[in-house]
Formats: C-alpha cells, structure tokens, sequence
C-alpha cells in the first residue's frame, strides 16, 4: 500500500516535520495570569502524545501591554512567560512534535477597560463591531514602540526554545494597515499597498535583527477580506506574492474572509451545517502563486479532506484544530489504521462559542480536553470487574455505558426509546444540525467494539434493574419538559415542533425561556412550516446560553422568513378563546405594564425537569443511597461512601436526570463518575 500522504515527512527549512498533520494556532483560554502554565502545557501536550508533526501554540500571545487580552490570550512582552513556554516545549520535543507560537498586536480586536486602560489603537480609528472599541489612529512613536516590542517578544519565543513563530494578520493591527476598510490614512503608512505594507516589513525586518535568519518565521494572513471596501483577492494574492519574493517569511498561513462580525466570524472559521474546507481551493491557489509552504485550517474536520487537500497539493500542512479538541490522536489512529474510531467533530463550535463568551474551550463531546490533568483521553481497565447497568441511552448515558465498558466492566444499557440517542437524536431531526447525530454513532460504534449490550424498546421499572444483579446502577433517563406554570395545559413544547408531532400554523408565539438552543430551534421550524412566527424572551439578550457563532445561523434564517424576536418580557397568562389563545404578557422592569397576542398556538421551552422516578424508587436499595461526596469527586477519596450496609448495588444518576444543563456537563458527569465507580 502507498504511504499515506498524511504520514510523509515535510521539510520546513532546517526543520523536520514528521507528518503533514498540525494544530493551527488558536487561544483556548486556559492561560493563568497571561501564562501558559500546567493546563495550557497539558493541552498541548496531548496533542503532541496523539501523533501530529507540529502544534501552534496561542492565538495570538501579545506582543505589547496596550494589546490587552481579549480571550485568555499569552503575553509574549513578558519575560516571565519563557520558562512556562520552555516546559511546555521540552514536553513536546519528547513525542517529536514541533512547536510554534502566534505572536500579534490585537490592533482594534480588545477592549480599551482591560489591564491598564490604554486606548486600543489601529490604523485609522474605524470602530470594529465585534469587540466595540473605536480605536485611536496609531501615531509614529506608537509604531516604533510596537516594531520594537514585535522584535523582544521573537527573541523571548526563541530563547524558549520555540520551533519558529508566526505573525496574526488577519483583522489585528498588522493588516488593519493593508485594508482599505480600516486604513483611510493620508500619511506615509497609507494609500499606496507600498505605504500600507510599511509597517509589515519593519516588523519582519525587526524581527530578523533580532533572531536571526535562521529562525523560522511565517505569517498567518487574509488574502481576500471578500467584503466591500475591503483587501481585494487580488491585492492579497499580490501580498503573498510580495511577501514570498521578500525572503523575510518561510511559510504562510491562509485567511478568507473578516472577522468583525459575528456573522463574517462563521465565515472564515464555519461551523455546523455550513460547507467543509470553504477556502481549501484558494489556499492551492496562493500556493501556487507563491511558491511558499502553505498551512492552512477552517472546517477541516475529517482526515479524507485533509488527505486530500496533502495528496493534491493543495497544502503543505493541514489544521485539524478543532478536530484535534474532539479528538487529540487523530494522527495516531490514522497510523494504526483505526480512523474509524476517530471521535469525530460535529461542528457545534461550542469550543469557540465557549471562548468568545470569556469561557474556556471545551469540547461539547470530550469532557477531557482541557482538563487533562484530571480526566483521561484514555482509560484505563479497573481492578476489578463489575456489573453495571445504564438506564437511558442518550449522549450522558451512552458516555456511561463507553466509559465502563473500557474500563472492562460487564455492562448492559436499557433504554425505553426504539433508538438511542435521546434529545440528541431531536436535535438532529433539524436540517442544520444533523452532524450532532455524530455524538451518538460514534458512541454506538465504541459499545459495540466494547460488546455492550444495548437493549431498546425497554421501559426499565425496579424489577428490570434487579433483574440484572448490578453492583453499579448509572440513571441517565434524562429530563422531560417544562412548561411554565402560566401555560400548562395550553401550549405546546418546543420538543413537540422539533420532532415534527405538531405542525405550528397561523399565528405562532414561541415563548423561549430555556436560553438555549431549543426555543430558537422551535421558533425556526415553526417559521420553516409557513407559520408567521413571534419568539418572546424574558431575557435582555436572545437565548444567552447560544453562544455568538451559533446565534448567526438563527438570526440569519429569522431575518430570511421573517421572525420577529421581542426580549424582556414575561409570559403572564394564557387563556383559550374560541380556536384561538390571548396571551397576555407582562415585565420585569414595569409592573403593571402589559400587552396582549392573540395567537392561532403557544409553544413554550421553559428547560427540563428530571425524569427521576427510577432512580428515587432504585434509591432505598442502593449502597450508598444515591450519595455522591463531592468533596471526593473533586479532589480524592471515596467518591460513594456506603450509607445503607444492605444495599446491593451503587447507584448514581447523571445528566438531565439530575438537573437541566447540556450535552457536554452530562458526558463529563459520565465520565468522572464513571472512572470512580
């Protein structure tokens, strides 16, 4: 058999990469006073056990203390960070993966009431909507300090012993002078593209001085804003051009798009439901154009785009950034010949969502990621075997049932359904987010590689339970919903509208009170079956558990059939008149104020409720009475301390079962309690 062109070696100058594999640069927040200490290093370090050639650490680490950070991001003006950044290298080194960093000015891309309160500047004082700065129009002696501090932050990443760096230039201070949309300048540093690349190569010329020829040195650039007023395809395509020709920059790193918007965000890094490897063809094109190594990375979430972008020689490496937060050792199941098992990701950008909303990324399937230093990408068998039962087959209960059954447990999974997958398997019945349904097959494939058995159509009662003779009872029948006590037996739950149980006609109000996808979910089905369409919140912001780059696809499709979304106001009453429903609406802020709809149906999310009667029946006859210590879950200790000496089995519930949150607290529920029981 060929080798496969995603295992061949790449020679980056005097550097030697293993495989074609990468992480490209991005910020996961885990930073601690602007440091990359043990969290950020173990990250990284997975990801160096897992196989690939090279990871690209930071996005961006900041170069000057007026590029305050906006998402966690390193600083690389101080010199205290090279010690942590060593480590974190040398830890690498030994898997032989390469490391690199991103280094940047934000420019406009941060806040000016961050760290010191300095104004954030750019190159003209053109207000970016995403991050609400208007920034001040960087003068001369701005200029010279930053060149500078460009050229001690490179010296700071070679002394810790970095692989090479590259510069952000894609809606920071770098390229906001390339772009005609944020440079308006008259001066010496605009008009011209000669003007506006002044700033580009004194930095790299700075740069050099200060690390040599040697050290590697690319840059991470849009070639095509695809934006009106914007940096034209074709005045990028000439930069790359320029820059190849220069001899400055060993490789470059491809951009399409702008990042101003939450909306134009999804464009350059897509999420859920939109096309894989968009701008996979234009980074072929530069390449070709320019002769230059090529990385790149948006939506390439599988390894048969990412072997194909390699075999044809579209790239020279290929980011599977988010992949890798799915799944870390891609690169070694790929050589194991186990691609199959790859724990695939599904888009929903929870990572991302995650950071943009001042969290840290984590994966919405892998309760691992992130927290390395806890919980395991690989687990390990138990010392003794066990019988456990899982009762509940969606996303929690089928993590329980993986989790034991690596750990070598005897497991059976009972589920009332006729398939598994629980609300996962309701979310999925929505066009856009069919990849969701991703969580549950590559589950169902890891049971059957384990022989679980999964039995469906089983309503489990106590009877079934004890049938079984656990030593570990794991309640995972999730939660039912909730509808708002001023609407009981009136409306409709958005569950009903999302599987299709009913058809929303005439007038409709989704009443979304859940702040999470569901409402949202619901009030776009409802609108997409011809409904006309009124979503009311009572929260300041719509459905505020949706992070920005999710919310995009929503507010698109809204826009496009004509929503209409009223925040901050209450559902009051409800009453039936003729065929019809007046619901009467009230607020928080005024009392007494009201208005009234007069709607054709009601649909209402208001979260879930546990559907715990199992476990409470199951409790008295449990070892530890259903008792979890926390205290012990946390730190160590006896996680189910027996309180009933004659009880016959732990039980513990997890999930929805045990209160209304989201998919990735129910997994991380299995997994944690899963590796203690």
């Amino acid at each position: 058999m060929a080798q496969d062109p995603l295992l061949t070696p790449f020679q980056l100058k005097h550097l030697t990469l293993k495989n074609r594999i990468m992480s490209t640069a991005h910020e996961p927040a885990y930073s601690e006073d602007g440091m990359p200490k043990d969290r950020y290093r173990l990250y990284h370090l997975e990801k160096a056990r897992g196989g690939m050639a090279l990871t690209m650490t930071a996005g961006s680490a900041v170069v000057s203390t007026d590029s305050p950070q906006a998402f966690g991001n390193l600083h690389a003006y101080d010199d205290a960070i090279v010690p942590w950044l060593k480590a974190l290298v040398d830890d690498c080194h030994e898997h032989d993966c390469k490391v690199m960093i991103q280094l940047t000015h934000l420019g406009r891309r941060t806040g000016w009431n961050k760290a010191d309160w300095l104004p954030v500047l750019s190159a003209s004082p053109v207000r970016e909507a995403a991050h609400r700065a208007i920034p001040k129009e960087a003068e001369d002696w701005d200029l010279e300090r930053i060149i500078a501090d460009y050229a001690s932050a490179a010296q700071r990443m070679q002394a810790a012993g970095l692989d090479g760096i590259e510069f952000e230039a894609y809606g920071h201070l770098m390229d906001s002078f390339w772009s005609p949309a944020t440079n308006r300048r008259s001066d010496a540093w605009g008009g011209s593209l000669d003007n506006r690349l002044r700033f580009t190569w004194a930095v790299l010329d700075a740069v050099r001085v200060a690390v040599g020829p040697g050290f590697i040195v690319g840059l991470r650039m849009v070639a095509d804003e695809a934006m009106e007023h914007g940096l034209s395809r074709d005045e990028g395509v000439e930069i790359a051009r320029r820059l190849a020709a220069s001899g400055k920059v060993d490789f470059l790193n491809l951009i399409r798009g702008h990042i101003d918007t939450d909306a134009a965000l999804t464009g350059v890094i897509p999420i859920q439901g939109m096309a894989y490897a968009p701008h996979l063809d234009f980074a072929g094109e530069v390449r070709a154009q320019t002769g230059l190594p090529m990385f790149h990375a948006a939506r390439i979430p599988d390894v048969a785009t990412a072997r194909h972008a390699i075999a044809n020689g579209k790239l020279d490496m290929v980011g599977m950034t988010r992949a890798h937060i799915a799944d870390p050792h891609i690169t070694t199941k790929v050589a194991a010949g186990d691609e199959a098992r790859i724990r695939p990701c599904v888009g929903a950008t929870y990572c991302l969502d995650r950071i943009y909303e001042g969290g840290g990324a984590l994966c919405i399937h892998n309760a691992a990621t992130g927290r390395e230093a806890s919980m395991p990408h690989s687990i390990a068998r138990a010392g003794v075997v066990r019988r456990v039962v899982v009762v509940g087959a969606g996303p929690s209960g089928l993590e329980a049932a993986r989790v034991a059954g690596e750990r070598g447990h005897r497991v059976t999974v009972l589920e009332a359904a006729a398939r598994p997958g629980g609300q996962v398997a309701l979310i999925a019945q929505h066009p856009r987010r069919r990849e969701m349904a991703g969580i549950i097959d590559w589950r169902l494939a890891e049971l059957a590689r384990l022989g679980v058995d999964l039995r469906c159509n089983v309503y489990a009662e106590t009877a079934d339970v004890l049938a079984l003779a656990p030593d570990v009872v794991v309640i995972a029948t999730g939660g039912l919903p909730h509808l708002p006590e001023a609407a009981a037996g009136l409306a409709r739950t958005s569950w009903e509208v999302i599987s299709g149980e009913v058809a929303p006609q005439g007038r409709v109000l989704v009443y979304e009170d859940g702040a999470g996808h569901a409402g949202l979910m619901a009030a776009e089905m409802a609108a997409r079956a011809g409904a006309e369409v009124e979503l009311v919140t009572p929260e300041r912001t719509l459905a505020p558990d949706v992070g920005g780059m999710n919310h995009v696809p929503y507010m698109r499709a809204f826009h496009e059939l004509g929503v209409r979304v009223t925040i901050n106001t209450r559902l009051a009453a409800v009453t039936r008149q003729g065929n019809g429903l007046t619901v009467q609406m009230g607020s928080d802020f005024a009392p007494g104020w009201g208005q009234e709809r007069r709607v054709d149906m009601l649909v209402a999310d208001h979260g879930t409720l546990p559907n715990d009667e199992l476990y409470h029946a199951l409790k008295p006859l449990s070892r530890n009475l259903g008792a979890v210590d926390y205290a012990a879950l946390i730190g160590e200790g006896e996680v189910f301390a027996p309180r009933n000496p004659g009880g016959a089995f732990t039980l513990y519930r997890i999930g929805d079962a045990v209160a209304a949150r989201n998919i990735h607290a129910g997994i991380y529920d299995a997994l944690r309690l899963g590796i203690r029981s």
